[in-house]
C-alpha cells in the first residue's frame, strides 16, 4: 500500500495507528516489559474491517479517522458508563457540559431525574445537553467487589464425563455429580466440586469432543441428563423399549469400565436421544408445565433460537453456514416458517434445555446441602463454535471472518488460533452488553461459583483474520470497566465467587484489576517460580492469597505423571518433543526434584524417599497438598485423578487424533478404570483429602 502523491512519508501509517487506537485495535504489544512487537498492518486493517471500519487505503483511512475523532468529540456519553457503589460519580458524567440534565429509567421501569442513589443494576441513561444535545448510555450500578469464599476451603476438580458411575450411560453425568459433591462435602470436608464447561456441543459425526467449542455457552448439553430421574420417565408408556435402551447403555458402560474402551460420547447421545423422546412424549403435570412454561418465558428469544437452531440441524447439518439461505438468517421469513414447521422438535430442544438446567441446579443444592459453602463451580469457555446455536443466532454481535487465539510466546512460538469467533466489542456495547448479561445470569442460576477461561479475555482478545496464521494476528479491546461490572453485579445477585484462569501472558494490570473487584486467580504449583529473581521454586509465604491454588490442571500432566516423568516418555511417543528425549527427561527431573527439596526443607514430607523423583508417589503427592495448604491461597483445589494415581492427562495441547483428549475415564495408575462408586471408597484418594484435615 503507498501513500498519495501529496501525502508526506509515514502519513497513512500514522493514521491508521490513530484510527486503529481509536477502534481499540493494537498496532503494536509487548510481550514482556522489554520487547515490543509490531503488529502487521495487514492484521490491523483486517480487524478493523470485522468492526465495520473500511481501512484498505489512505483516502478511507483518512474519512474514517475524521468520522471517528467527529463521533467522539460530540457525543455526550459512551454506550456504557460504570458507576461503582460508594465510589465518585464516573468521568463521563463529571464531564458534561454545564447545566446537562439527566434523566434514568431504571431496569424495573422507574424513571428518575438523576443518576444518584440508583439501586444497583443496570438502567438507560439519557443527557440532554443545553445545546440541545441528546445522548443514551447504558448506565451499570455495581457492587464495588464481588463476593469473597465464605472463608478458606479445599475441594475436587474434575472433568464430568470422565466420572463415571454403574448408573451412569457410558459417561459421567449430573447426577454422578449430585453424588460425588453429597460425598465430599459430608465425608471429606470440601467446599466445592469443579467440573469442566457443561455447555451444548455442536452435533456432528464425530462430535467435537472438546468442552471448550461449544455451540452454545448460554444453555447446557442434555448429555449430560440423568435419564431415570426425569419425573416423567416413570410414566413412560413404551417400557419395553426404554428397558433395551438401558440394556445397551449398561453395554457402553462395561466396555468403558471393564473392557477398556474410550468414552464414546456420540454413541452416549444416541441412547439417551431415543430415550428421551420416549420420555418427553409423556405430558407434563400441571406443575411441572407451570415451571417448564416459566423457564421458557425467563429466556424468551435466546431459548427459541437455540432450540430452533437444534431443529434445523437435525435436517440441514450442523454447520449452518451450509444450510439453505434463508435459513441462515435467524430473522428472515424463511426460518420463521421452518419454527413454526418444526413446532415439535424446537419445543423438544427447549424442553431439554429446561431439563438439563434442573438436574444442575439439583447438583448445586446437593452440594450446598452436603455442607459445601460454595458449591459446584462451573467453567466459562472463552468462546463458542463458528458453526454452532449461538454464532447462529447472533451474527450481529461476532466478528465476521476472525478468530481469537494467542500470540506467539515461550510455550507455543507459532501462536494459536482456537477458532472461536469473537464478540465485537462495539455491537455489545451497542446492546448494553445483553448477550455478556443473558450469559452470566443463565449460567449463575446453577453455579455457586464460575471459572472464566482466559479471563485477559474481558480486557483484550487476539483476533487472527481467517486464512491467516496466529502470528499475524493483533489485540482488540473491550470495555474491561463494563465486563468487569456486569460480572460483579450478576455474580453477587446470585451470591457466587468468580475465579479467572490467569495462566500465561497477562497484560501488565490486569490482574490488579481483577483483584481489586474480587476475581479470584488461578495458581499452578508447578508455574510458581520467582520469575523475577532467582528462578527457583517460590516459598508458599509468596504466593498470592486471592486465588484457586492446584497442582495440575486439565491441560497439565497429572501429579503422578509430573513427578515420575511419565509425562516426557507420552509426549516422545507421540513425536511432540521439540528436543531430545534425554534432555526434556533432565529438565523434568531436575524441576520435580526441586520441588520435592523444597517440600522436605519445609517438613511437609512425612518420609522423604531415598530414590528419584516418584519413588514414592503417595506420599510425594500429599505433600504437594501440603504445601498448597501453607500457601494463603483461598480456595485449594485437588485434581480428582491426583486421588487415583492416573498418569493420563485429559487433553493432551497440540494434539488432535493422536491421543484420546476429552474421552478418558478417570483411572488408577495401571490405566484401570475407577468407577465412582470404587473411587470413593480408595484409600488412595481418602489419604489424600486426610491432608486437609491435620495442621500443616
Amino acid at each position: 500500500m503507498t501513500a498519495a502523491p501529496d501525502e508526506p512519508p509515514g502519513t497513512h501509517s500514522s493514521d491508521l495507528a490513530r484510527l486503529a487506537e481509536l477502534h481499540g485495535v493494537a498496532t503494536a504489544y509487548r510481550p514482556a516489559p522489554d520487547r515490543t512487537v509490531q503488529v502487521p498492518a495487514c492484521a490491523v486493517t483486517a480487524a478493523l474491517a470485522a468492526l465495520g471500519v473500511d481501512a484498505t487505503g489512505p483516502a478511507t483511512v483518512r474519512a474514517a479517522l475524521t468520522a471517528r475523532e467527529r463521533e467522539l468529540r460530540e457525543r455526550l456519553l459512551p454506550p456504557t458508563v460504570v458507576q461503582w457503589a460508594g465510589a465518585e460519580p464516573p468521568a463521563a458524567l463529571t464531564a458534561l457540559p454545564a447545566g446537562t440534565r439527566l434523566s434514568v429509567e431504571t431496569e424495573h421501569g422507574e424513571v428518575r431525574d438523576e443518576a444518584a442513589d440508583l439501586p444497583l443494576g443496570v438502567h438507560r441513561l439519557t443527557a440532554t445537553a443545553p445545546d440541545g444535545r441528546t445522548g443514551q448510555a447504558c448506565l451499570v450500578v455495581a457492587p464495588d467487589r464481588l463476593p469473597a469464599p465464605p472463608g478458606r476451603s479445599h475441594g475436587l476438580l474434575v472433568q464430568l464425563y470422565s466420572l463415571l458411575s454403574h448408573r451412569s450411560w457410558g459417561m459421567g453425568d449430573l447426577a454422578d455429580l449430585a453424588e460425588l459433591a453429597g460425598w465430599a462435602g459430608h465425608t471429606a470436608g470440601a467446599g466445592f466440586v469443579q467440573v469442566n464447561p457443561l455447555h451444548a456441543a455442536v452435533p456432528g459425526a464425530p462430535t467435537d469432543p472438546s468442552p471448550y467449542r461449544p455451540s452454545s455457552r448460554r444453555f447446557p448439553d442434555p448429555v449430560h441428563l440423568r435419564v431415570e430421574d426425569i419425573p416423567e420417565f416413570a410414566y413412560a408408556e413404551d417400557r419395553a423399549r426404554l428397558s433395551g435402551l438401558l440394556e445397551r447403555a449398561a453395554r457402553l458402560r462395561a466396555d468403558v469400565l471393564d473392557k477398556g474402551a474410550l468414552i464414546d460420547r456420540d454413541a452416549v447421545w444416541e441412547l439417551k436421544r431415543e430415550a428421551l423422546e420416549l420420555v418427553l412424549a409423556t405430558p407434563l403435570g400441571p406443575g411441572r408445565q407451570a415451571a417448564y412454561d416459566a423457564f421458557r418465558a425467563a429466556h424468551g428469544q435466546a431459548l427459541d433460537d437455540h432450540a430452533t437452531w437444534c431443529a434445523l440441524a437435525e435436517i440441514h447439518g450442523s454447520d449452518w453456514h451450509r444450510w439453505p439461505d434463508g435459513l441462515r438468517d435467524p430473522r428472515s421469513a424463511a426460518t420463521a416458517r421452518a419454527r413454526t414447521e418444526l413446532a415439535d422438535r424446537v419445543s423438544f430442544h427447549a424442553r431439554l434445555a429446561w431439563l438439563t438446567d434442573g438436574q444442575l441446579r439439583a447438583a448445586q443444592r446437593a452440594a450446598r446441602e452436603a455442607g459445601m459453602p460454595v458449591g459446584i463451580v462451573h467453567d466459562l469457555a472463552v468462546g463458542v463454535h463458528p458453526a454452532g446455536a449461538d454464532a447462529w443466532a447472533q451474527q450481529d454481535v461476532f466478528a465476521a471472518g476472525m478468530s481469537v487465539g494467542a500470540p506467539p510466546d515461550a510455550f507455543n512460538a507459532r501462536g494459536q488460533d482456537w477458532g472461536l469467533p469473537p464478540w465485537r466489542p462495539d455491537r455489545l456495547a451497542a446492546t448494553g452488553h445483553a448477550p455478556y448479561r443473558d450469559l452470566l445470569r443463565a449460567l449463575f442460576r446453577y453455579a455457586g461459583a464460575l471459572r472464566i477461561d482466559h479471563v485477559m479475555g474481558l480486557f483484550r482478545l487476539w483476533w487472527v483474520p481467517q486464512g491467516s496464521p496466529p502470528t499475524e494476528g493483533t489485540y482488540v479491546r473491550y470495555d474491561a470497566d463494563a465486563m468487569l461490572a456486569i460480572l460483579t453485579l450478576e455474580a453477587a445477585r446470585a451470591g457466587a465467587v468468580v475465579i479467572g484462569e490467569d495462566l500465561g501472558t497477562v497484560e501488565p494490570g490486569v490482574r490488579e484489576a481483577l483483584q481489586r473487584r474480587g476475581v479470584l486467580g488461578t495458581s499452578v504449583l508447578w508455574f510458581e517460580r520467582d520469575w523475577e529473581g532467582d528462578g527457583h521454586p517460590l516459598p508458599p509465604e509468596r504466593w498470592r492469597a486471592d486465588c484457586l491454588a492446584t497442582a495440575t490442571t486439565h491441560d497439565l500432566p497429572p501429579t503422578a505423571a509430573r513427578l515420575t516423568g511419565d509425562h516426557v516418555d507420552l509426549r516422545d511417543r507421540l513425536g511432540l518433543l521439540t528436543r531430545s528425549a534425554a534432555e526434556e527427561r533432565a529438565e523434568a527431573t531436575a524441576d520435580a526434584a526441586e520441588w520435592l527439596a523444597l517440600l522436605g526443607s519445609l517438613g511437609l514430607l512425612d518420609s522423604p524417599a531415598a530414590g528419584p523423583p516418584g519413588s514414592d508417589e503417595e506420599e510425594e503427592i500429599r505433600a504437594v497438598h501440603r504445601f498448597l495448604l501453607r500457601t494463603p491461597a483461598r480456595l485449594i483445589g485437588v485434581w480428582l485423578p491426583d486421588g487415583t494415581g492416573d498418569r493420563r492427562p485429559q487433553n493432551l495441547p497440540g494434539t488432535w487424533d493422536q491421543y484420546p483428549n476429552w474421552r478418558l475415564p478417570i483411572a488408577d495408575r495401571e490405566g484401570r478404570p475407577v468407577p465412582l462408586e470404587d473411587l470413593v471408597a480408595s484409600p488412595r484418594l481418602r489419604g489424600l483429602l486426610e491432608v486437609f484435615r491435620r495442621p500443616v
